[in-house]
């Protein structure tokens, strides 16, 4: 927009002296961090910049077809990124829940935004659908990764309980119950948490985004609104989806629990 403030390149690299900053007080504290930290800078650096060439040749060029190979892409990497964060040896139906989860939860978000809330015309413009999957998708990814935690912790410290239960004749859902509601809370409620704060302790990054960009503010808060109850219900239906299905991937058709060892996730993928 023609409010927008340009940065030069020599005054987005004084930026990085924040980087800097960071490095000197690792260094003095002794953590040694700073491979991490370097590394994790320059991703960012080199896939944003990759990011903004391929929306720039997307805006010019809107088409259904590579909206939605790039929705497809943002969906694996996201896949694979919950999986590499996984740091439990995990059964093998976890690995294939979480695409199911994520595409049930966070398109069914998507679309009705896209279709209902905004009334996109056409749905596929890359200037609104690529940034809101990003937003969804991103904090879907979040509740898929607290969900797995919340399922692996409470069938690992009940691990005596539910097999007695199972040798009494309870079914698999019904030992499962209290595990399941409570990794479904544990993992919104991070999205709730920012949704309470929002507005009085901070400013989200889209209302911002818009607001420095020459949008009037109430329009901004508009857009705000509509897209967090769009994360929540991505975030819910995801998850849900998630702790019902996850769930029953640790236990075999025996209805026998399945739990391995402590190890890494990435067996599983």
């Amino acid at each position: 927009m023609e409010n927008m403030i340009s940065i030069s390149l020599p005054r987005l690299a004084a930026a990085y002296v924040f980087v800097l900053l960071l490095i000197l007080l690792v260094q003095i504290q002794r953590i040694g961090a700073t491979g991490q930290i370097l590394l994790a800078n320059i991703r960012m650096t080199i896939q944003l910049v990759c990011v903004g060439y391929l929306l720039t040749i997307l805006f010019e060029n809107p088409s259904p077809i590579f909206s939605t190979m790039v929705l497809l892409c943002m969906l694996a990497f996201a896949v694979h990124t919950v999986l590499g964060r996984i740091q439990h040896q995990l059964p093998l139906g976890i690995g294939k829940t979480i695409p199911i989860a994520l595409v049930m939860g966070s398109f069914t978000s998507l679309f009705f935004f896209i279709v209902v809330v905004l009334n996109l015309d056409p749905w596929y413009d890359p200037h609104y659908i690529i940034p809101l999957a990003g937003m969804i998708i991103g904090n879907s990814m979040t509740g898929i990764s607290l969900t797995i935690t919340g399922l692996f912790t409470g069938v690992r410290d009940n691990r005596s309980h539910i097999e007695t239960a199972l040798m009494l004749g309870a079914k698999p859902e019904r030992v499962m119950e209290s595990i399941t509601a409570q990794a479904f809370f544990n993992a919104i409620l991070p999205t709730i948490n920012s949704m309470m704060g929002m507005g009085i302790v901070f400013l989200p990054g889209m209302m911002t985004g818009q607001i420095l960009a020459g949008a009037p503010p109430m329009l901004a808060i508009k857009y705000q609104i509509a897209i967090m109850l769009a994360i929540l219900g991505s975030v819910t239906l995801t998850v849900f989806v998630m702790v019902r299905l996850g769930g029953k991937s640790f236990f075999n058709e025996r209805a026998q629990l399945v739990i391995p060892e402590q190890g890494s996730g990435r067996k599983n993928q």
